[in-house]
């Protein structure tokens, strides 16, 4: 191999955690497909080649969510492979992105793939590192969206369950919608995570917080720990041996990290009420308010609420979550009222259920551990199809087309 060929190798950077399909048609491009899958800079994705082509992920796809990046394979015409693409768009999760792999190098299906958000083409024989270099590009090309989106998961009052809701709901984005995601305990002094998922890490954000010099992707990747084959954690130290006194600024650098190669970051905020705390909130892709029904907690997430929506006028609404609803001989103010003092519809209601939530508290478990076809399970899934915007996606059309859509309405409307 040449020095030119050894530099345009170490060029291509890693690909981020994310998780990708491959649909082939031909056993040669299944194996240059899965012979990519172990090249090293793809080690940090989760990589799974099948056969069918398009009708097979597009029946995949029917009922289950669909990663953050699909590869096709097609040796069709240029009509066929259109239609195919315009049904997958249908079932298609939006922020996924499609790379094709094809057999004719046709102008015109080239410029069709583009209008229809197709994000790369390549025409076979294809070796292992075109493949890798077409993935990474895919995230670090010039212009390229961070892959991170962003949740932040708060409770209007102490003591409302918001980190039980906030590690359930990462569970189920990593378990039930396969996002590789990450929960990140900022509650530095009293943080519970580690608990929640019987993790007892050497180290923990701290790390990473108090030593900015230091910090880089390597540290950060030191730092998680795996709690399954999706989801991993940066756990709070729990420690009493140093105040945690944050500038408005310093979950910058991690945030910034996290984001640039990780699909999905889950903040368990703690309930304080900081410069960092809210910059860190106006500035996420989406807010998860926890309240318990009665009169303080519907203050503060009034008052939270109203602040959120008025700093961020162009984003998604605060969604708010009712937690412990129906406690034995509790006086509380009903879901219906509690909605409307807050002028939104609640995201989620969750019962009371001491022994439940108590059992996979005291084992270190999820509740869909120890409850997998419960009622509670069900709603934290839904909630991670609600901030992924994939409970709407089922029913109607959009897939990978929506960004390119999005941006073309915007180009109309100025």
């Amino acid at each position: 191999m040449s020095d030119g060929q050894h530099s345009a190798d170490a060029a291509i950077a890693p690909v981020p955690r994310v998780t990708m399909q491959a649909f082939c048609e031909t056993a040669e491009i299944a194996t240059v497909l899965q012979a990519s899958a172990g090249d090293r800079r793809m080690q940090k994705a989760h990589v799974k080649v099948q056969m069918g082509g398009a009708p097979a992920a597009l029946e995949a796809y029917r009922t289950a969510p669909t990663p953050n990046v699909i590869v096709l394979e097609s040796s069709g015409e240029r009509g066929a492979l259109l239609g195919q693409l315009d049904s997958l768009a249908d079932v298609c999760d939006p922020g996924t992105k499609v790379l094709v792999v094809g057999h004719v190098n046709d102008v015109v299906l080239y410029r069709e793939l583009t209008r229809r958000g197709v994000s790369e083409y390549l025409i076979a024989p294809v070796q292992v590192l075109d493949v890798v270099r077409a993935v990474s590009e895919l995230f670090h090309a010039p212009g390229a969206e961070p892959v991170g989106r962003t949740i932040a998961v708060v409770g209007a009052k102490g003591g409302v369950g918001a980190s039980t809701v906030a590690h359930n709901l990462a569970w189920a984005l990593a378990g039930k919608l396969l996002n590789s995601t990450v929960i990140v305990d900022l509650d530095i002094a009293f943080g519970t995570a580690g608990l929640d998922f019987n993790q007892d890490p050497p180290q923990g954000i701290s790390e990473a917080v108090f030593a900015p010099d230091r910090l880089d992707s390597n540290l950060v990747d030191r730092l998680l720990s795996k709690c399954s084959d999706h989801l991993s954690l940066l756990a709070a130290p729990a420690a009493l041996d140093r105040t945690v006194d944050l500038s408005e600024t310093a979950l910058d650098g991690i945030l910034d990290i996290l984001r640039a190669s990780i699909p999905t970051i889950v903040f368990d905020v703690p309930h304080v009420w900081t410069a960092w705390s809210r910059r860190l909130l106006v500035g996420a892709d989406e807010i998860v308010i926890v309240a318990a029904p009665e009169l303080a907690s519907l203050r503060n997430a009034k008052n939270l609420y109203d602040l959120l929506r008025g700093g961020r006028p162009n984003d998604q609404l605060p969604k708010v979550v009712l937690n412990m609803v129906g406690v034995p001989k509790r006086p509380e103010i009903p879901v219906a009222e509690f909605a409307t003092a807050l002028g939104t519809q609640l995201a989620s209601v969750i019962s009371f259920d001491a022994q439940l939530f108590g059992t996979a508290a005291n084992n270190g478990q999820m509740i869909a551990e120890v409850q997998p076809s419960g009622k509670a399970a069900d709603v934290f899934a839904d909630l991670a199809g609600a901030v992924t915007g994939r409970a709407e996606q089922k029913s109607g059309r959009g897939g990978f087309l929506e960004p390119i859509l999005a941006r073309l309405s915007r180009r109309k409307a100025s």
